[in-house]
């Protein structure tokens, strides 16, 4: 089996009208998305938006039944093999054989890809110190994350897909993962897809990243622009207020009486205008969390509840 050479397109991933259905329910609808080549690209929304429906048809597990999937510009359905050889792929529990010593799994899993690098994927061994006699089977969570992970980068994969890696995880493996993502962005320029709930841990590492709410993109953009673009504004009233004001840009409020807070899409500088003409004064401004963001935008909390 030869790797192909990459296209020179611009998108590794191209997903157009794409519609799954799962009885009655909706689990994707017409959902467009197109991850650009090299960087992190953050896939977020609750679980059960659609983002592991959505990864099962880049990685050529369900075949897209409405609209298009396009993985290096090939239909992942239909040459599984010939895309999945560029594929690292990292789910939230990894489906690794129990009855194998690790040692046997990595010489096992080599034989699948002809880009296997030895020497990386040993080095990650010892810097996750397992231990290659180790049955599966006997290897705790955090430690089947990390073979999982190696098993995912040692082939050097021109796509790194994770599927919720670090759920459930100590705040150490969690560091690995993490840390593995950037180092192979850094060093080797390829492309990451990071489907996760996590949003404090997208925020980290991600450079673009789209909001996925029941089946359909709700929102996305690079992080810059994300941050550029919204504003928590807290604003004061001369008299109290019924409730709060229609200010242009006002994605989410809260407060009561004369002071009121909000996350706001647009320029500050339009926004401070609005505020004014709506009497208020801007007492006070901040560059909202992606959490805060996602929130104001679906009405729903996305991350990890403090302290879990």
């Amino acid at each position: 089996m030869v790797a192909v050479p990459s296209e020179p397109s611009e998108n590794v991933i191209e997903v157009r009208g794409l519609t799954r259905r799962f009885g009655r329910k909706v689990a994707l609808d017409n959902l467009d998305l197109s991850v650009p080549r090299g960087g992190v690209f953050g896939l977020v929304g609750v679980n059960g938006a659609g983002k592991t429906t959505l990864i099962k048809h880049v990685l050529g597990l369900l075949r897209a039944a409405t609209g298009s999937v396009r993985v290096f510009g090939q239909d992942p359905a239909a040459d599984p093999a010939g895309v999945l050889v560029r594929i690292g792929y990292l789910s939230e529990e990894p489906d690794l054989p129990g009855w194998m010593r690790l040692g046997e799994l990595f010489r096992y899993t080599r034989a699948f890809y002809p880009n296997w690098d030895q020497a990386f994927a040993e080095g990650l061994r010892r810097s996750f110190d397992l231990d290659p006699g180790a049955k599966v089977k006997h290897l705790s969570k955090g430690q089947r994350a990390r073979a999982g992970l190696v098993l995912a980068l040692a082939h050097r994969p021109e796509l790194l897909v994770l599927d919720e890696p670090s759920s459930g995880l100590d705040p150490i493996v969690r560091k690995d993962i993490l840390e593995a993502i950037i180092r192979t962005i850094a060093e080797e320029g390829r492309t990451v897809l990071f489907s996760s709930h996590l949003l404090h841990e997208v925020e980290r590492v991600a450079d673009k990243v789209a909001l996925i709410d029941r089946g359909r993109v709700a929102f996305t953009g690079t992080l810059d622009d994300i941050k550029q673009t919204h504003h928590r504004l807290t604003l004061r009233f001369p008299q109290p207020q019924p409730g709060p004001p229609d200010l242009p840009g006002a994605l989410a409020w809260e407060g009561a009486g004369s002071e009121w807070a909000a996350v706001c899409s647009g320029q500050l500088d339009d926004l401070r205008a609005a505020a004014n003409a709506c009497g208020a004064q801007v007492v006070g401004r901040r560059a909202p969390s992606l959490d805060e963001i996602f929130v104001a935008r679906v009405g729903t909390r996305l991350a990890e509840p403090v302290g879990a």
